[in-house]
């Protein structure tokens, strides 16, 4: 780890006590824009070791969402833990969990406490539920609060039960508020000096997605049901049959946008139509289905291939569905940078999902893959909090802190 910080971020201290996606995702983020990543983790490691895919004993999904941090494993049940912990959090200026709520203030990592010592700290608390109503104490992965927000009733096929993304969507999409909310936290103590408590649920990330449903629920009495491949009151926008069995996506969603597509059809006759003649009559259930068919019964006379170029030469979004083999061979994620080669010590490299967004001064980096668990302790306390080589060693017999695997100290 001795790739030199980048990014507009760097000077700002982030301590992680978080476990799987959401957490982890949040500090991340923050890592990739340059600021300085410490993650505390049991002793036995975050439970995104045991996740996704591994070769031999290597997760690649940890590999990906632990890197840019440095590692530092803690026994946080017992007090010289806890210590080490508040010692850490004294000098950040960001702490991450996403803990259920009252697991740190049990520890005596309440945000009164750490503020004492720290009044700048800004604290990203991410949970199920957030920190405060009737739900607060329950449990809560993505996809439980997809369904507590009104996402999963809204995905799938209406004649089937609700499905779900086989991603953590939700987990992302909180990670992301999380960061917004601590950015805006930091700036505003530039001002006032003065720390403050971001409180970002997983529910409410996966409800800000119903926004448009929301207002016509209370003024309509509309209850929205699942569109299968639609969007809701937005007509042409689905996967439409070609010739070889395959599946292209078309959005036509403005009005000059659907007047190319019908040309392109031969069909310019349409627009004549009272019930295809406006965005909003095209929304419209019975007007949307029909528009469906018509625009199937044309593309299935093309296959995949030829449809997608025909459509997208006539200025009109589309794309066939990728697969992961699709867009490792796709020649615009390349450009982007977004499939980038991250050198790994066990296995040469990993490839991971590159950075965004995109800062055209000062970019973020890839700086190195996730550690192994507690591969920065003893470089973290010596280098952070000035222990000795003795005490470190104390503290490992101890079994307060998992013996580090990181030889290069220089780079704590």
């Amino acid at each position: 780890m001795t790739a030199p910080q980048q990014g507009p971020l760097v000077g700002l201290t982030v301590i992680e006590i978080c476990s799987t996606i959401a957490g982890p995702a949040c500090a991340r983020l923050l890592g990739d824009f340059g600021a300085k990543v410490i993650k505390i983790e049991p002793l036995e490691g975050d439970n995104v070791r045991q996740m996704g895919q591994h070769v031999g004993e290597v997760s690649l999904y940890a590999a990906s969402l632990l890197r840019n941090k440095r590692s530092i494993a803690l026994d946080l049940k017992s007090e010289e833990g806890r210590d080490i912990a508040r010692a850490l959090i004294a000098r950040a200026d960001i702490l991450v969990e996403n803990n259920r709520p009252g697991v740190l203030e049990r520890l005596g990592l309440a945000y009164e406490t750490l503020s004492a010592d720290n009044p700048g700290l800004v604290m990203v608390r991410i949970s199920g539920y957030g920190q405060s109503g009737p739900y607060a104490p329950r449990p809560g992965y993505g996809a439980i609060c997809e369904a507590v927000g009104g996402v999963r009733h809204m995905t799938g096929d209406p004649d089937r039960p609700p499905a779900r993304v086989a991603l953590a969507t939700t987990d992302y999409l909180t990670a992301v508020y999380g960061a917004f909310g601590a950015m805006s936290a930091i700036y505003e103590r530039a001002r006032s000096g003065r720390g403050q408590v971001v409180d970002a649920a997983l529910y409410e990330a996966a409800f800000s997605q119903m926004e448009p449903m929301v207002p016509a629920y209370e003024k309509l009495g509309i209850v929205p049901k699942r569109e299968g491949p639609n969007l809701s009151s937005m007509a042409p926008n689905s996967l439409y049959p070609s010739k070889d069995g395959g599946w292209v996506l078309i959005a036509a969603n403005s009005n000059a946008t659907f007047e190319r597509l019908l040309r392109l059809m031969n069909r310019i006759e349409l627009l004549d139509d009272p019930r295809f003649a406006t965005i909003r009559s095209r929304g419209e259930k019975p007007n949307m289905r029909a528009l469906d068919g018509i625009i199937a019964e044309w593309s299935r006379q093309f296959d995949t291939a030829t449809l997608e170029e025909m459509v997208r030469s006539a200025e009109v979004p589309t794309s066939r569905v990728y697969t992961i083999a699709d867009i490792y061979q796709d020649p615009h994620y390349r450009a982007r940078d977004m499939l980038i080669e991250v050198p790994h010590d066990a296995l040469g490299h990993t490839t991971q999902v590159g950075i965004m967004p995109r800062l055209s001064r000062t970019p973020g980096a890839v700086r190195w893959s996730g550690p192994e668990i507690g591969a920065d302790g003893r470089a973290i306390l010596t280098h952070d909090l000035a222990l000795s080589s003795g005490r470190i060693d104390e503290l490992e017999r101890a079994s307060v802190l998992c013996p580090s695997t990181l030889t290069n100290e220089n780079d704590a």
